[in-house]
């Protein structure tokens, strides 16, 4: 509530209203939102607190180097096999999971029907489940050793 004897009315005529011969009140504004002391005084209470207080630590990969990774499981080869395999002279099926977008096969699930699948990687369990139900994966590696033959 304003009243008549405030400060500035009090000081009003003298040449620095209080504030001193140097500063004046003037440049400085007020430091709000401002965590001072973190380098000094309070730097113990960083060290407990914020140990991440002073940004990120550590190094990123560029994405372009990422690899993605798109898994499918054995047990969704069947569903796949009844859209897009393609019948060998044998009566083995012929799934190329490459050209569908995945890059790798895991073991989870069963193997039903005997499938021959192409594949970039695959683990060490859905290598055998293939093999027991009488199929066989074929990776890049494989392809090449048997155009060299």
């Amino acid at each position: 509530m304003p009243h008549k004897l405030r400060k500035t009315r009090k000081k009003r005529g003298s040449r620095t209203v209080g504030y001193g011969r140097v500063g004046q009140h003037r440049d400085t504004g007020s430091h709000g939102m401002r965590k001072v002391g973190r380098h000094k005084h309070l730097w113990s209470y960083v060290i407990r607190y914020e140990p991440d207080y002073f940004g990120k630590k550590g190094f990123t990969s560029p994405k372009s180097l990422r690899n993605r990774v798109n898994v499918i499981n054995v047990g969704k080869l069947d569903e796949i096999a009844k859209k897009y395999a393609v019948e060998k002279e044998n009566g083995e099926l012929f799934i190329d999971l490459e050209s569908l977008g995945f890059t790798k096969l895991l073991g989870t699930g069963k193997v039903v029907k005997p499938l021959v699948v192409k594949i970039a990687a695959s683990s060490k369990s859905a290598a055998e489940k293939i093999k027991e139900s009488g199929g066989q994966i074929l990776t890049n590696a494989q392809e090449t050793q048997e155009e060299g033959e």
